[in-house]
């Protein structure tokens, strides 16, 4: 009984079928299942022989008692030894038999193996093939969850417009911005004075941010700093020259702002983990004004800042060695400014202007009002300057204009003899020819002090018939209207007015014409290429200009804020929207405007506005008529006409819609009466108003 234990049991499979469920390989489960019944018959015959040698042994312990008559003494030993012997050959019988048939299985075993090594050959690489491919699975998944370690460019402002300058250089864990500027709203975006970016992607990755970096001290580059600073924490900002006095001035009218301003240098060079930052000199109309070289493991991010290529400026001549330098050891992306891409003239030098300011002082006569930029620096010395020649003392007026003449002269940009400059409450003292009025306004904004003069509203200055304004700038894109605007009052009170012109030069630009950027990138090289800071038409004029110095349109990207360019070793593509980038307008008060106010302000101001307003008691019953009010869209008499038919019609929809008083909604009947009156306004009108309804419940 205890060798049938082993035995497979009749109505139980064999252990063998439960593997076949499992193993995709039916050859080596044949095997197996050879290899068990090889293996049983083997138990068999030697269960078998051990029964029979105990049998055998059982019966010669038995012999001597079944005998009665009791053996001698050398018989017993004559049996014994036989015994012995017996038990022996018994033995040795059986293990010949047993290692016979062990010899014949093991020969059938090995058959079997040979036959059979091909096929678990290839089962055993299908298995190695799943389970190569089960690993690369898992090394997929941990590839993934890898920090992507690619370069990334992008910007939240100053593509599509020429303003709002606001660049983001990006890779792992760390992220660069570079100048962060404003934008100067134009009469389509009522009661709004500023535009600046959305900073949402800032406050998000505030961890990332490294440092601010400031290009030059324009406003378009650094307007926009103290809102930036009022909601993201910024470890650093870094500027040269005369950007710092400017951006502590700004700064200064926001006492709770706190912030660490660091000054850099032509040699300067600030070390991050991902990112090594150098400057290069350029020329533009503001002094101290740079590019920035960002060392990647890609190879160089050049971003030019605003630059012309002047070969006799006025002040520091532009570092031709460092950006020829950059273009050897690899520029991998190029942000270059677009503003003048659609100009084919070399721009003219800063000196050139001089020559033609003091030429028009020594013809005129009368009092000089000369409009520039405030930060325009060389300009503003060079207009001091022919005054002291002509003897014409000068005043100054507007805040911005007063504050960077303050910085230059500490900054020693600007040379003027002592008691030169008087201060405007001494206008009067002084005869006319013998004054020169420095102001802003040369971009027809409202507030600026040229404005106001044009006006007739400013306090201290009122126009005279021999006046000669002198408009020492050019328009901004967008700018035209208001700038022509002014004009046309200065000379309808009679005064004398000079633009810029091919037969006086009044102003020269500060930004790089068509040669001048075919210049920078053949001193850079880059392998990729982003045109920046300009409208969309710029933007493509540069693109075009790139291509006809060898860059491929592959390697071209015209982006629009909040697109990413993204770099690796082998190549680049722009993911669309990637980052939510968006304008936030402020009014007067530095407050943000809701875009869904402005879009209101706007209706309003194109459409007109009407207010209905209904007045029930307790038990919802309508108390008199209902109140209608228009606003902006129709004649006084006209008017009258159609407030009556406005009124019955609301008066008839409203009993209509509240038929059953205990049951209707307010703010439903509201907004039922309103789209009511807005299909009926334009049917009769072809108007679509701004339509205000309200229902109040007096008790």
């Amino acid at each position: 009984m205890e060798n049938n234990q082993n035995l497979p049991k009749k109505n139980k499979k064999p252990y063998y079928y439960k593997r076949k469920k499992k193993s995709n390989n039916t050859l080596s489960n044949e095997t197996n299942k050879q290899n068990d019944l090889d293996l049983y018959k083997v138990e068999q015959v030697v269960s078998s022989n051990t029964k029979l040698q105990n049998d055998n042994q059982t019966t010669a312990n038995q012999e001597p008692k079944q005998n009665v008559v009791k053996p001698t003494n050398k018989k017993k030993k004559y049996k014994k030894k036989n015994n012995i012997i017996k038990q022996q050959e018994n033995k040795s019988n059986n293990e010949k038999q047993t290692d016979t048939l062990t010899d014949k299985v093991s020969l059938e075993k090995q058959d079997n193996i040979k036959n059979e090594k091909p096929q678990q050959q290839k089962a055993e690489q299908v298995v190695n093939k799943k389970s190569n491919n089960k690993n690369k699975k898992k090394h997929l998944k941990k590839i993934e969850n890898i920090q992507d370690d690619s370069l990334k460019i992008y910007s939240l402002g100053g593509l599509g417009v020429v303003g709002m300058n606001m660049y983001v250089v990006e890779q792992n864990d760390e992220l660069i911005i570079i100048d962060a500027g404003i934008l100067f709203a134009d009469d389509d975006d009522h009661g709004v004075n500023y535009i600046i970016p959305d900073f949402t992607h800032l406050i998000n990755n505030e961890k990332k941010i490294v440092g601010l970096f400031i290009t030059h001290g324009h406003e378009d580059h650094i307007g926009g700093i103290p809102f930036l600073l009022q909601k993201v924490k910024v470890p650093a900002i870094y500027a040269s020259g005369i950007a710092v006095p400017l951006i502590n001035n700004k700064l200064s009218e926001f006492p709770n702002i706190e912030y660490n301003l660091q000054e850099y240098n032509d040699d300067s060079v600030y070390e991050f983990k991902n990112f090594s930052i150098e400057f290069f000199r350029t020329n533009h109309s503001i002094p101290d004004s740079f590019g920035l070289a960002i060392k990647t493991k890609y190879g160089y991010v050049i971003n030019t800042g605003d630059f012309k290529f002047d070969f006799n400026p006025i002040g520091h001549m532009s570092d031709y060695h460092k950006m020829t330098k950059y273009g050897e050891e690899g520029v991998v992306c190029l942000l270059s400014e677009s503003t003048n891409a659609k100009i084919v003239e070399f721009s003219a030098s800063e000196r050139k202007i001089g020559e033609t300011l003091h030429s028009l002082f020594n013809q005129i006569e009368g009092r000089i009002i000369v409009a520039t930029f405030a930060s325009n620096v060389y300009r503003v010395q060079q207009i001091i300057s022919s005054s002291v020649e002509c003897g014409r003392k000068v005043i100054v007026f507007g805040h911005s204009m007063e504050k960077t003449i303050e910085a230059a002269i500490k900054l020693k940009y600007i040379d003027v003899p002592k008691g030169w400059i008087l201060k405007a409450r001494e206008l009067k003292k002084i005869e006319t020819e013998h004054v020169t009025i420095l102001c802003t306004g040369s971009q027809g904004e409202p507030l600026a002090a040229l404005s106001r003069i044009a006006s007739g509203t400013h306090k201290q200055i009122k126009l005279l018939p021999d006046d000669t304004i002198i408009y020492s700038s050019k328009p901004i894109p967008g700018n035209e209207q208001f700038i022509n605007r002014n004009i046309n009052k200065l000379v309808h009170a009679g005064a004398h007015v000079i633009k810029n012109s091919p037969l006086t030069d009044t102003h020269t630009t500060g930004h790089a014409s068509q040669n001048e950027l075919r210049m920078m990138l053949a001193f850079t090289k880059p392998k990729y290429f982003v045109p920046v800071h300009g409208e969309y038409a710029m933007l493509k004029r540069h693109v075009e200009i790139a291509e006809t110095q060898g860059i491929s349109s592959e390697n071209c990207f015209v982006l629009a804020p909040g697109d990413v360019l993204s770099i690796d070793n082998t190549s680049a593509k722009v993911l669309k929207k990637e980052i939510p980038a968006s304008d936030t307008y402020l009014d007067s008060s530095l407050s943000d405007v809701d875009s869904n106010v402005l879009k209101e302000r706007r209706k309003m101001a194109d459409e007109g506005l009407v207010s209905v307003n209904y007045f029930i008691n307790r038990k919802k019953k309508l108390l008199g008529d209902p109140i209608v009010t228009l606003n902006g869209f129709a004649t006084p008499e006209k008017a009258k006409v159609l407030q009556e038919q406005i009124k019955q019609k609301c008066d008839e929809v409203f009993k209509q819609l509240t038929l059953d008083k205990d049951n209707f909604s307010i703010q439903s009947v509201e907004k039922q009466i309103q789209n009511c009156m807005f299909q009926y306004i334009y049917q009769r009108m072809d108007r679509k108003p701004l339509i205000v309804v309200s229902i109040i419940q007096v008790k």
